[in-house]
């Protein structure tokens, strides 16, 4: 089969295609023959960085769709030939995956494998973000960066359809911008957005602020709160070092930081993954959300994904087509 493989880090160039094994899966997993492969930030930061890589040469991709090739000992409620989304722990940029059982959803009725390919990673992550991990009420407003990513686009559609009063994004071009207001958000800023935030809440700050950056934009996220506001935190896109936070910050004004990674609640918690993702999926099946496929590349052509990715200029989600 098809793989795309790197052996060192570096600039999207290291990404090589390789001929390699079948895999098969083992005890409470399933293999997939993969349709679309989804590209995500952490492919990058894998790529450049060693993120999450553990031993050279790696196969990046977290996520995918198609259909189930064989289902190992012990699997129950999953069978050969199903339509499924799943979250892998790598190795998603090729013809056929394995992946955990317990990650493996199948496709709500109406959902093709295309608009499948979306779902693994992107949807549970806002849902958990605004629901269960930011406890967002009717009426509060909400700042999020990176709006006009793949998360952003369905925080701002989530947002609005969970009665948020305001909904403030923020994004590092105006083309973005444009973008972002078409997908739930009442204003967006681009670039700076500490101040702006003050004069749009008239002083106030917002309740509850989702960060992927981290660095100077968490420290500045934190700094736009109100009285009793919540931060969560998701993502280092900057690099920055890891980000400590305590009384000064909190104490005065009653402010509650949080983390979240999908990733890691599919290692420590499937379970309740698998109760998120399903709600998440339902807003898909009814119309509450819908996250634009921007670009599609074929498999050999992930230095290409990787390379308009890395521009920080593209919108919505970018996919693989491996199988169709």
């Amino acid at each position: 089969m098809r793989a795309v493989q790197f052996q060192e880090y570096g600039g999207p160039e290291v990404l090589k295609m390789v001929e390699a094994d079948v895999p098969d899966p083992g005890p409470g997993q399933v293999s997939i023959d993969v349709a679309y492969t989804g590209v995500n930030f952490a492919d990058l930061k894998a790529r450049s960085e060693g993120y999450r890589v553990p031993s050279l040469p790696f196969v990046p991709g977290l996520e995918v769709s198609g259909r189930i090739r064989s289902v190992g000992p012990g699997v129950e409620g999953l069978e050969a030939g199903q339509e499924v989304a799943a979250l892998t722990e790598g190795s998603a940029y090729a013809d056929v995956v394995v992946a955990d059982a317990v990650t493996v959803f199948p496709l709500p009725d109406g959902v093709d494998l295309r608009t499948g390919a979306t779902l693994p990673t992107v949807v549970p992550t806002a849902y958990a973000l605004l629901h269960t991990v930011g406890r967002l009420q009717p009426g509060e407003t909400v700042l999020v960066q990176g709006a006009a990513g793949g998360v952003g686009t369905v925080l701002g559609q989530l947002a609005k359809a969970a009665g948020a009063g305001a909904v403030y994004g923020v994004v590092s071009a105006e083309a973005k911008a444009k973008y972002a207001l078409g997908h739930g958000y009442d204003e967006v800023f681009v670039g700076s957005f500490a101040q702006e935030v003050r004069a749009a809440t008239d002083g106030s700050g917002v309740d509850l602020a989702l960060d992927p950056v981290g660095g100077d934009t968490l420290r500045a996220a934190l700094a736009s709160l109100a009285p009793f506001g919540r931060l969560v935190s998701f993502g280092n896109a900057s690099s920055a070092e890891p980000w400590t936070v305590g009384q000064p910050e909190l104490y005065p004004t009653g402010l509650s930081v949080a983390g979240f990674s999908i990733l890691g609640l599919a290692k420590t918690a499937p379970a309740a993954l698998r109760e998120i993702a399903e709600r998440a999926f339902r807003t898909v099946v009814d119309g509450s959300v819908s996250l634009p496929v921007t670009a599609e590349f074929g498999l050999a052509e992930a230095e290409e994904a990787h390379r308009l990715m890395g521009t920080r200029s593209s919108t919505g989600k970018l996919l693989l087509r491996v199988g169709g």
